[in-house]
């Protein structure tokens, strides 16, 4: 156990954790192993967890077998899949620090200046939104949290309006099924998860055409509120993105928020990529409109470089955040209330919840807000430059000029392909994309656009550079084109060249 008497062994027990960390980082020369979960799970199943090893340094070399030689490195140049960023060294001081005193943020009796920390990060983080002085928010495990929440908050609001304005109020089983969700057809999936969550009909969740920009269409979300208020459906709320997870698309905020508040619908904007934004000296204005919102959800854990969790949802009128209240009396008791205690657990869908403000608040502290902004900028930039090395590549289509840093785009040999189909040019992608992990050169994400399979770079390192970006271009066009030979020649009954 940490304490006292054990403080000099703890020093030295991270120190040799940390050690392995930093030399395993040092000589990471690929993203990814290429391990397959058959190679590796004999390793896992065959350890006996009841047989412990009793010695740390054992225990570490096992963990490299097990876990630190096969890991995904997302700090590598060329890991190009998903919402994963590397992380600032501010923050991973924050994360052993936080970690060994092992606050609890759900009551000021168990975090005392954790509390207070945290809710400074909200204010100001509601202030870089421009919410207004009445915001409010509390940090959680992730854009889903936040999402969730959010539209909690707009289903309560929505059945408090409902009743006040009825001459006799409606039971909760009559209005629930009447209740709707709008939100972008590129909106995330965790918008359909909520629903479900909250007892919403199936079917609530009406997705909105987008623009041939991957953005919402104003003119069709219109439309869509226009036929809830017909056929006597309540718009409970309306859900933006700022920064979808595919294309990096920003919703035309400004527009959504004169719609919902034309109205009276909530209006959410799922900011938990784009939030990097809010930290940029040169793209701040891409989030024109955010600052209409009722609810923003955020990640720092994406687009401000810190580690896995740290997000928060905020709200323009903090009074809102009552409909997440339960009091308990042996944790925070109606009475903490009136005498003003600050118990986060009073805002918060969880109880048990760490200290992941801390992160951040040291990152701001040593960085800077305006650095963590330039390192955003960054791999802005570089989507704009990848985006113009796949515009004059003839081997691929892109399918959108990004608006942040992730790019779609497809394996496209066209008359090259020696008359393969879109379906075996869609083969082609899955597999380039399989084999480019296999080999670990580099690691790359999929998704399927208008029913074709293409392939996604997520760029969220400033190390990535273009010649990163080239050379891993080559690679997949090199494994499609193979896929495509060998398929084609056994269609012909000859051996592949």
């Amino acid at each position: 156990m940490l304490n006292d008497s054990t403080a000099e062994y703890y020093r030295r027990l991270v120190s040799e954790g940390v050690g392995r960390v930093a030399r395993t980082v040092a000589g990471t020369s690929r993203p990814f192993t290429g391990v397959t979960p058959g190679e590796l799970a004999p390793l896992v199943d065959g350890i006996d967890l009841d047989r412990p090893l009793g010695d740390p340094a054992a225990a570490l070399d096992e963990l490299e077998r097990v876990y630190l030689r096969d890991a995904v490195y997302f700090h590598h140049p060329r890991y190009l899949a998903h919402l994963n960023c590397p992380v600032v060294l501010p923050a991973l001081l924050g994360e052993a620090v936080l970690s060994a005193v092992n606050s609890s943020l759900d009551t000021w009796d168990q975090s005392a200046g954790g509390t207070l920390m945290e809710r400074r990060l909200i204010d100001w983080t509601a202030a870089r939104i421009g919410l207004g002085r009445a915001a409010d928010g509390v940090f959680t495990s992730g854009g889903t949290q936040s999402n969730l929440q959010a539209l909690l908050l707009a289903r309560e609001e929505a059945l408090r309006l409902l009743r006040k304005n009825s001459p006799t109020p409606p039971p909760v089983s009559e209005m629930l099924p009447k209740l709707r969700v709008l939100t972008s057809e590129a909106g995330h999936f965790s918008v359909l998860k909520a629903a479900k969550l909250l007892g919403l009909e199936p079917g609530s969740v009406i997705s909105v055409p987008c623009d041939g920009d991957r953005r919402m269409r104003a003119d069709h979300l219109a439309r869509e509120l226009r036929r809830c208020r017909e056929e006597g459906l309540t718009a409970m709320a309306v859900s933006a993105t700022a920064g979808t997870t595919d294309f990096g698309s920003i919703d035309p905020l400004p527009e959504i928020a004169e719609l919902c508040q034309e109205a009276g619908t909530w209006f959410h904007v799922d900011a938990a990529y784009g939030c990097g934004l809010l930290a940029s000296t040169t793209r701040r204005h891409l989030l024109k409109g955010i600052e209409r919102a009722d609810s923003v959800t955020v990640d720092y854990h994406k687009s401000f470089f810190q580690p896995v969790s740290s997000s928060a949802v905020l709200v323009r009128d903090g009074a809102t955040l009552r409909h997440a209240t339960y009091h308990a009396d042996y944790l925070n008791p109606a009475r903490s209330a009136e005498k003003r205690i600050p118990n986060q657990v009073d805002k918060s869908l969880q109880t048990t919840r760490r200290f992941d403000a801390l992160k951040l608040w040291l990152t701001l502290r040593i960085m800077g807000a305006d650095a963590v902004g330039a390192l955003f900028d960054q791999v802005v930039d570089l989507a704009a430059d990848t985006w113009r090395i796949l515009e004059e590549d003839p081997r691929f289509t892109v399918v959108t000029r990004p608006a942040l840093s992730t790019l779609v785009f497809r394996y496209s040999p066209g008359a090259d392909a020696g008359g393969a189909d879109e379906t075996a040019v869609d083969l082609a992608n899955l597999h380039a994309r399989e084999a480019l992990a296999a080999s670990g050169e580099a690691v790359v994400a999929g998704t399927v656009v208008d029913g074709r399979h293409h392939l996604k770079f997520t760029l969220l390192n400033p190390e990535t550079t273009t010649d990163d970006i080239r050379a891993v271009l080559d690679l997949i066009a090199g494994h499609a084109q193979e896929h495509l030979a060998s398929s084609a020649a056994r269609r012909s009954g000859s051996p592949a060249a």
